[in-house]
């Protein structure tokens, strides 16, 4: 029965969620010829409406930790990736971040255009070394504006708990920035998994860890960044499996931890 009710409140939240991210970029429309800065506080609207329809109709709240740990200025935030739901959850937690994005969303009608007003860091995955010049190039542009620079190192969502696979882009945008690195674990794959339609009730905890600090030799900067965001997002599956009502992975997946600990 739980299961039952769990399918049907996913089905309405994804019905509300695809309906109200259409009609905020349709009649948010004429945000395009604005300032960005209103284009910016239209996409956080967003990402507050969607949060709250996801927990008013699927249970599923949320709780960010280490907020004392943003700087003030710019910095390099590199995040675990894991669910749809970081792709807009995370921008209220940041003043003005610039996120980097694969150039093909922007050939999506009005999404793209508005990837493009929002000045997000498009890059052009087909083109590797012109790529990451540009990318870096941008990144700078963005970062002396005093914009956190957001990237999911991973390149891509991987299931909580899959074997890491961080792409070196993050080191040479750390290198090449010269400001602090900003780990950020996560567990939002455990209640909205990737290639699924369901949404399981409890709590995303999104945990915002100490800066690593810039001029750090890569391999060093690369170690401290991964490992930290690793051991973290283990713990906070560990967490969600402790609780009352667990979403149905974190279980499985924190008794395979205690059996290697074993």
């Amino acid at each position: 029965m739980a299961s039952f009710v769990t399918g049907v409140r996913s089905a309405v939240f994804n019905l509300a969620f695809y309906l109200v991210t259409a009609l905020m970029m349709l009649f948010g429309i004429w945000l395009l010829i604005g300032p960005r800065s209103w284009a910016m506080q239209g996409l956080r609207l967003h990402a507050l409406v969607c949060l709250w329809l996801l927990r008013v109709i699927c249970g599923v709240k949320y709780e960010v930790r280490g907020r004392e740990h943003i700087p003030d200025g710019a910095c390099l935030v590199v995040a675990k990736h894991q669910s749809a739901w970081d792709t807009f959850a995370l921008v209220p937690l940041f003043r003005d971040p610039a996120i980097v994005l694969k150039a093909e969303l922007t050939r999506i009608p009005l999404y793209g255009w508005f990837c493009l007003k929002f000045e997000h860091i498009l890059v052009r995955r087909d083109r590797a070394a012109v790529a990451l010049k540009a990318m870096l190039a941008d990144a700078k542009a963005k970062a002396a504006e005093g914009r956190e620079i957001v990237i999911f190192a991973e390149g891509t969502r991987r299931e909580p708990g899959a074997e890491p696979d961080y792409k070196p882009g993050y080191v040479a945008l750390y290198d090449a920035l010269a400001v602090p690195a900003v780990p950020l674990a996560l567990n939002s794959g455990l209640f909205w998994p990737r290639k699924s339609f369901t949404r399981y009730p409890g709590t995303i905890v999104v945990e915002i860890l100490p800066p690593v600090p810039p001029g750090k030799p890569r391999a060093e900067a690369r170690r401290l960044i991964e490992e930290s965001i690793e051991a973290t997002s283990w713990r906070l599956i560990e967490e969600a499996a402790k609780a009352a009502n667990p979403p149905p992975k974190a279980a499985a997946l924190a008794a395979n931890v205690l059996h290697l600990r074993v």
